[in-house]
């Protein structure tokens, strides 16, 4: 098979944007010392303080054991607390820490820069039909994922709340 077949392939095409979206990630909050998984993490947990692990992981779309590493970088950098529920003490619930907090904060303007730097390349109309079609490729196919998303935000108000 030709190289220029491999890159008309949109499996390959995909794998190549979402290294190439972390790799911008990664450089607007250098600073930070944030992934974009944990990046993602944060945001679920601010917006739903309460939350369990079992639905973080199916709101953020990651498997359990990688949420589980997530949230051991996170608690072991104090950005989240985990505490008993007091209803099932076999649950631990999240929250953010006021450093958690404050750099969700910090947070916003490098990463509204990322995502900006993303799509700079395609045009206003472009970028509006581009997330339009990706949101569809991935809703359309979330069942087939190893950690489908449940519970989608775009399904849930909550998730549209602001963090403190």
């Amino acid at each position: 098979m030709p190289l220029e077949q491999l890159e008309q392939k949109p499996g390959h095409l995909i794998r190549r944007a979402q290294q190439i979206a972390v790799a911008v990630f990664m450089e607007e909050c250098a600073e930070l010392d944030l992934t974009p998984v944990q990046y993602a993490a944060l945001t679920a947990i601010g917006v739903q303080p309460g939350i369990d692990a079992t639905r973080l992981s199916q709101l953020i779309a990651l498997d359990r054991s990688t949420t589980g590493s997530v949230l051991e970088r996170l608690e072991a950098k104090a950005l989240v607390v985990r505490e008993e529920s007091r209803e099932d003490r076999r649950i631990k619930l999240l929250r953010l820490s006021d450093a958690g907090r404050a750099l969700l904060r910090k947070a916003e303007a490098p990463v509204q820069r990322a995502q900006q730097r993303i799509v700079a390349p395609l045009s206003a109309g472009d970028r509006k039909t581009f997330m339009r079609l990706l949101a569809q490729l991935v809703e359309s196919n979330n069942a087939l994922s190893r950690a489908p998303a449940s519970g989608h935000p775009t399904d849930n108000t909550t998730w549209r709340r602001r963090i403190p």
